[in-house]
């Protein structure tokens, strides 16, 4: 029986991040960037965490008019720690959108191929050794405006989490990024092109047949 309803609670969390998703993607809300305005308007106290009270008058300024018991269950499968509060990495976890295998792995390996010094996370160290010379072709680098450092922090501060960068992107911070740029292409085999020769992996055999 505990089983059978453990799994009731899970479809139903499912169908109501599905609805969630929808509805925050239908307003405009197309990369995890937007999510992070969704998350501010739902966190009434400024707190940087999110209560029941406050995810439920958020689904309601959403337009989703759940009832009591969806928003416990919402609640609940947001709280991935259990502290009976919502914090943005666990809101953006739950609601990036859904990814093939195939895609995570090459996100996965752009992410190792900036990562330099291999220590799990990318710097402005890191983007000197492996992306300088894609910096030296940004047209405000070209035009002396930025140099090349700046242009460097700019690419990170675009991945790393909205309204707090610290010049540092995690593992997670680069999969939410792309997330967003994945919910806009369609096709899994331009996806993985685009990654490639974004940044200058290997191309599968697969494609060159």
């Amino acid at each position: 029986m505990y089983g059978c309803w453990k799994r009731e609670m899970s479809d139903r969390a499912s169908e109501l991040f599905d609805r969630m998703r929808n509805k925050c993607l239908s307003r405009g809300c197309g990369g995890i960037k937007d999510l992070a305005v969704v998350f501010r308007k739902m966190d009434i106290d400024y707190s940087k965490r999110l209560s029941k009270e406050e995810l439920k008058n958020g689904t309601d300024l959403y337009g989703l008019q759940l009832n009591d018991s969806d928003v416990n269950v919402l609640f609940v499968s947001f709280d991935m720690d259990e502290n009976k509060t919502i914090d943005f990495s666990e809101f953006l976890f739950r609601l990036r959108p859904k990814m093939s295998r195939e895609r995570q792995d090459v996100i996965m390996e752009s992410f190792d191929k900036l990562d330099a010094n291999g220590d799990g996370h990318l710097n402005l160290d890191d983007l000197k050794v492996v992306y300088a010379a894609n910096a030296r072709n940004h047209p405000k680098y070209l035009s002396g405006e930025w140099t090349e450092d700046e242009v460097l922090r700019s690419f990170l501060d675009s991945i790393d989490t909205p309204g707090s960068p610290d010049g540092k992107v995690t593992r997670d911070e680069f999969m939410n990024y792309y997330a967003g740029v994945s919910a806009t292409i369609d096709d899994d085999c331009y996806f993985d092109l685009m990654m490639r020769s974004c940044y200058g992996l290997p191309q599968r055999s697969s494609q060159s047949k």
